[in-house]
C-alpha cells in the first residue's frame, strides 16, 4: 500500500465523530453499530475503541473475533472499509492507555470498572473509496 494513501486514510480515521463497527452474530450475519471514534491507533493497522465488556458486540467477537471497521467522510464522500480481527482487552494497561478524563459518565466505577474494556481492532485489509474509484488494500 502506497504511504500516501494511509496518511490519508489515517487523516479520514482521525476526523470522524462516528465509527461503524461490525461483528458476525451466532447466525453468521453480520451486525453493526455506530460508535465513538477511535481512541487512539498506530497507522490504520491497529484501531483501539471502548465500549461496555456487558455488551452484545463483546460477546460476538469473544464468539468470532472477525470485524469491520468503516469510517466516512460525508463531506468528501468517501470512506474506508477495513477487515481484520477484533481482540476485547481487559488488563489495566490497555485500560488505562485509552481512558479519558469524562469516560466516568460510561463508566462510573473508573478506569477499573468492570463493565470497560477495549476493543483492538487488527486490520488485515479494506476497500478505501474516494473520487469515485475504489482502491483495495493490503494492511502490513
Amino acid at each position: 500500500m502506497m504511504r500516501d494513501t494511509e496518511k490519508t486514510i489515517g487523516n479520514l480515521i482521525d476526523k470522524v465523530s462516528v465509527s461503524i463497527i461490525s461483528s458476525v452474530d451466532n447466525d453468521g450475519f453480520p451486525n453493526s453499530k455506530a460508535m465513538l471514534p477511535p481512541r487512539k491507533r498506530e497507522g490504520i493497522k491497529y484501531i483501539y475503541l471502548t465500549t461496555n465488556t456487558s455488551s452484545m458486540r463483546v460477546k460476538q467477537y469473544l464468539d468470532n473475533p472477525k470485524a469491520c471497521v468503516y469510517f466516512y467522510d460525508k463531506r468528501f464522500f468517501r470512506g474506508i472499509m477495513l477487515k481484520g480481527t477484533m481482540e476485547v482487552l481487559e488488563d489495566s494497561e490497555s485500560k488505562e492507555m485509552i481512558w479519558r478524563d469524562g469516560d466516568e459518565l460510561y463508566y462510573p466505577g473508573g478506569v477499573t470498572d468492570p463493565d470497560y474494556c477495549v476493543l483492538k481492532f487488527t486490520a488485515q485489509s479494506g476497500r478505501y473509496y474516494s473520487n469515485f474509484k475504489s482502491e483495495d488494500l493490503i494492511i502490513e
